[in-house]
């Protein structure tokens, strides 16, 4: 069968009716195909699925390359070239998968900063609880590092989902998906102390009555200010690296990994959909004990030294 707009258009019937995919990602599976057709068609290769091999599939990544693709596009091209083969080989279309003999781009993921233990507590103690929204702003500190959360689901916190019998609070992440992350006894003890202390004098307008958190003037915090206080904590403890909210989303899951937690877990509490997201941080973690290898270890220690 030719590789034409035909099948592209039933391959686009199944990603909607069997799997239920958005329409921007339909389109964009969609397109990716239409692209890789026309680079067949235009070096005079062939577009029957049975003769395409996995040389027609990297000669077309070689020319992306040579265009100035992005890696992470690539990835998104190759995945979308990879769903279409697990259709055509569903549907009896064709018997193999080229795709399977191709490597993914790499993207050289960043390996985010992360703070340290003690530099975290550095931050908090900067914290002048006498000042008004103190206990506040002690409390949002303890939320992104003792949970892990995301700046936008800090924000968007209601005191209905805190479960503090049960130790846990309910979380709504990306694409509305819901979960439960345990809330330690310092943090739990940060949150009470200003959701039935301070909070209880605050002038609340009604529609945000349910918000854990809020602003001065009675509204719910916005993601820019929560980040504009951590920028400002960070500068008052003297940290010099460049960090943001998500920093101590990402100390958070460091710290349990070099704790030994389970990177399942991790995951499950981090909220990611998939458990390559949350590998990054075995790198971080990996960075650490190399450090600390260096620096205390007699061999490595003597080693580093006669090198300076």
């Amino acid at each position: 069968m030719l590789l034409d707009k035909n099948l592209i258009r039933h391959f686009s019937d199944y990603l909607r009716l069997e799997q239920s995919l958005s329409d921007n990602t339909i389109n964009a599976y969609c397109h990716d195909i239409e692209l890789f057709r026309d680079y067949l068609e235009d070096n005079g290769k062939s577009i029957s699925t049975a003769e395409i091999t996995h040389h027609d599939i990297e000669d077309f990544f070689a020319k992306l390359y040579d265009l100035g693709i992005a890696a992470s596009s690539q990835a998104r091209i190759l995945s979308g070239l990879k769903s279409f083969y697990r259709y055509l080989l569903q549907e009896k279309i064709c018997e193999k998968d080229p795709t399977i003999l191709v490597s993914s781009p790499s993207t050289g993921r960043h390996i985010p900063d992360v703070l340290s233990y003690e530099e975290i507590v550095s931050m908090l103690d900067c914290i002048d609880l006498s000042q008004p929204l103190g206990h506040r702003n002690k409390a949002i500190i303890e939320m992104l590092y003792g949970c892990g959360l995301r700046v936008s689901e800090v924000v968007s916190l209601n005191i209905s989902d805190i479960y503090a019998k049960d130790e846990f609070v309910r979380v709504i992440g990306k694409g509305d998906k819901e979960r439960l992350v345990p809330i330690g006894k310092k943090t739990l003890k940060e949150l009470t102390n200003y959701t039935q202390g301070e909070r209880l004098h605050q002038e609340i307008q009604p529609k945000y009555s349910d918000k854990v958190f809020i602003s001065a003037r009675g509204t719910s915090l916005t993601r820019q200010s929560v980040f504009l206080l951590v920028k400002s904590l960070a500068e008052k403890a003297g940290i010099k690296k460049t960090i943001s909210p998500h920093t101590l989303r990402h100390s958070f899951a460091t710290h349990l990994l070099e704790g030994g937690a389970d990177l399942r877990a991790v995951q499950q509490m981090l909220g990611h959909s998939s458990i390559s997201t949350t590998e990054i941080y075995t790198h971080v973690s990996d960075e650490y004990l190399r450090q600390v290898i260096m620096e205390y270890h007699p061999r490595w220690h003597s080693q580093n030294t006669s090198t300076n």
